[in-house]
């Protein structure tokens, strides 16, 4: 399986949006703290890593880690904002590394509505040099966007922007917004979007990149909101396929490995034929309205035999429809039988081998204290509220190198 694991580098950021899910926290990683974590994601047979944060650019160590795992074999991949990779030696550097992908975070190409979102100003035309600067040095662009309520009537409108000026940008992922962690958590009101909201840019958007030949994905959307492109959710695939993800977090969580996806389902989905490939409303957050999600009559089959043949996609074994429908039968039965366990906490899904993640230093809590200063500043300029810190301070004190 394609397995993929994510590696929060850094948790503090040189941008401020009102809905970041993994906001600053005292812990921090040295290289031999993330080299563990390689190691780890090497020990269970993951394809690749996904270098991400807060902004993993500003850790001084990410082109030495990004080398380090492309010596063991995983496919590296970057999630960024583009300040950083806009210094073409920059992305260079990270090109020599062995960075394979770059995941571009650009939530509009209005330049006022990413101002607004990014809480910082000038930060479009610095992502649009990160991608030709990436481009230009061999590392494959993907353009990452989360939905919220800003950007959720114009989606369509940012693909007109990346076909026409970057047309060598091939792969796009949307996220529906988290309201469950971070900031996101306390700004509800004013970044949470209705899934009615962006339904009709959704779905022209992916029109759009699917008649010009591009892919895309399309994370914590229920299937309902994107039928035709049902092949396209994230949680889909993954279902399908039994694929698991792990996230190293850095903060209390640590590590969190997901297999069950345990998000919400309305007393209508189970009259939806989608409804066993379905990962629902991903809302731990309370912010979406379930009685938004409604069932479709279409083909399962159709879709099941999208993703298993999926020319892109060669390490699934199974490409034929009998051989997958026993096999889900099989892994059906198992979920079954553990139905009526209460719905697992992060602290749950964390796997009893799972190494730690990064340190809590008396340094790194003082420079949390100092950020936290000054981004409460930032927030009452912005008109949002600061994060809860619950999530983000140790349980037990700090610990040393």
């Amino acid at each position: 399986m394609a397995n993929i694991g994510y590696i929060q580098v850094v948790r503090h950021c040189n941008h401020f949006c009102g809905f970041c899910s993994n906001p600053t926290t005292p812990y921090v990683h040295t290289f031999d703290t993330m080299k563990v974590l390689v190691d780890d994601l090497v020990k269970r047979g993951y394809f690749g890593v996904i270098l991400t944060g807060g902004e993993p650019t500003l850790h001084p160590e990410l082109p030495r880690i990004a080398a380090y795992a492309s010596a063991q074999g995983l496919h590296v991949r970057m999630i960024t904002n583009g300040s950083r990779l806009a210094d073409p030696e920059f992305a260079r550097s990270l090109a020599e590394a062995g960075v394979r992908l770059v995941h571009v975070s650009v939530y509009s190409v209005r330049p006022d509505v990413e101002a607004s979102l990014r809480g910082t100003d000038g930060t479009l035309e610095k992502a649009f040099a990160a991608v030709r600067n990436a481009h230009e040095n061999g590392i494959e662009v993907n353009i990452n966007c989360v939905i919220n309520k800003l950007n959720a009537d114009h989606l369509d409108e940012n693909i007109d922007h990346w076909i026409t000026h970057h047309p060598y940008v091939r792969h796009f992922v949307w996220n529906n917004l988290d309201p469950s962690m971070g900031r996101a958590e306390v700004n509800q009101a004013q970044f949470t979007p209705r899934l009615s909201d962006f339904e009709v840019s959704l779905q022209r958007a992916m029109r759009k990149l699917h008649a010009s030949g591009r892919s895309f994905r399309v994370e914590k959307v229920p299937l309902c909101y994107m039928t035709e492109f049902a092949w396209a959710s994230t949680e889909t695939r993954k279902i399908v396929k039994g694929e698991e993800r792990i996230v190293h977090f850095l903060d209390n969580k640590q590590t969190v490995r997901q297999t069950d996806w345990e998000h919400i389902y309305a007393p209508a989905c189970n009259h939806c034929t989608l409804r066993p490939i379905c990962g629902g409303l991903f809302d731990r957050g309370a912010a979406y309205d379930p009685e938004e999600l409604y069932p479709v009559f279409v083909s399962m089959d159709a879709v099941v035999e999208t993703i298993i043949t999926d020319p892109s996609d060669p390490s699934y074994p199974l490409r034929t429809l009998p051989a997958w429908k026993k096999d889900f039968e099989e892994r059906l039965a198992a979920a079954r039988s553990g139905q009526d366990k209460p719905r697992a906490s992060p602290e749950e899904m964390h796997p009893p081998d799972a190494p730690p993640v990064g340190l809590v230093t008396e340094k790194g809590l003082r420079l949390f204290e100092a950020k936290r200063k000054s981004e409460a500043k930032k927030a009452e300029s912005l008109g949002v509220s600061m994060e809860r810190v619950e999530i983000a301070l140790p349980e037990d004190g700090p610990n040393g190198v």
